[in-house]
């Protein structure tokens, strides 16, 4: 089974000089490079409406036209896995993510995601590129994600992720004490030595993180982060990048630092922590279907408000 997809999107100045297959590959993400430069070949990706070559050279202001036929995904099982399910209507789907669960079947990881739950919950979702799925959350971070459950909805979602109108706010729980707020404006790309992690690099893409204090700790802080990109591993590369590494991260979290004189059991808790302290609590976006802002919310887990109950507590105990 199959159905047409039509799309267009237009070449930012900032694309000057790429060629056509790497410009379509940024504006289409859905889709695989390899699918793009066959769809380009096929004559389903114009340039301009006419015809071009994946080596073509794009330069800004052109408009490229996707329309295709595009096959139900039958690689991936649908599996019975709970989903905390926020909001649901004829266009989208906001989840509740908990800690743990992988967004997309990779290496490692070939079942029991939420792609695979997402097939179970609708398995009309077969037919949308990644089930629907336009933007990720990293396995043990916790919160909202949106779900296209159309072609036309997934266009309209991944549009408003590249304009930046998207608006995804975290709360945090950091090592140190931060004095105030602030923003990091500082690109992100692969770490030059370590290819599975990120880093904050000349080379890299451009990477924008507000933050503020929410409430100050003996010897941490409780913050609320507002991305104005998205960037794999943003939030934690940005507060490691200022030295306030989030509690329980494995990657960026560095050397374990216990406060002097807190109990044995906030101690504990802190060396077992068994996540980055990340949670998506606030996602707004344009409704493809109404053209209406609509917004969502969803409390912290308890992990971390039992975590941040124990911070409060040693926090008066040591006054």
């Amino acid at each position: 089974m199959s159905q047409t997809f039509e799309a267009q999107q237009r070449v930012p100045d900032a694309m000057a000089g790429q060629r056509l297959d790497q410009a379509a590959a940024e504006l289409f993400a859905d889709f695989s490079r390899e699918r793009l430069k066959a769809w380009i070949k096929a004559g389903d990706l114009t340039l301009d409406d006419r015809p071009a070559r994946p080596k073509d050279k794009v330069y800004g202001g052109e408009w490229l036209r996707l329309c295709t036929e595009v096959e139900d995904d039958t690689r991936f099982e649908p599996e019975d896995i709970p989903l905390d399910v926020v909001h649901e209507d004829d266009q989208v789907l906001v989840i509740n993510k908990p800690p743990g669960l992988v967004v997309h079947p990779a290496a490692g990881n070939p079942d029991g995601t939420l792609l695979n739950a997402l097939l179970h919950h609708d398995p009309a979702l077969a037919s949308v590129p990644r089930a629907g799925i336009v933007h990720r959350l990293d396995k043990d971070t916790s919160g909202l994600m949106v779900v296209a459950r159309t072609l036309t909805a997934q266009t309209a979602l991944v549009e408003q992720l590249q304009a930046r109108t998207v608006s995804r706010e975290y709360d945090a729980i950091c090592v140190g004490v931060m004095t105030a707020g602030g923003t990091v404006d500082a690109p992100i790309g692969r770490h030059p030595k370590d290819r599975k992690r990120q880093a904050v690099t000349a080379s890299g893409k451009p990477a924008v993180t507000h933050y503020r204090v929410v409430e100050r700790f003996r010897a941490h802080t409780h913050v609320r982060c507002r991305l104005e990109t998205g960037r794999t591993h943003q939030i934690r590369v940005h507060l490691a990048h200022l030295r306030y590494p989030l509690v329980g991260d494995p990657v960026y979290g560095g050397r374990l630092k216990l406060p002097a004189g807190a109990s044995e059991t906030l101690k504990e808790i802190l060396r077992e922590f068994p996540r980055q302290a990340l949670h998506a609590r606030k996602l707004a976006f344009v409704h493809p279907g109404s053209g209406e802002q609509v917004s969502f919310r969803a409390a912290l887990p308890d992990d971390l408000l039992m975590l941040l109950d124990y911070l409060r507590d040693d926090h008066r105990t040591m006054r």
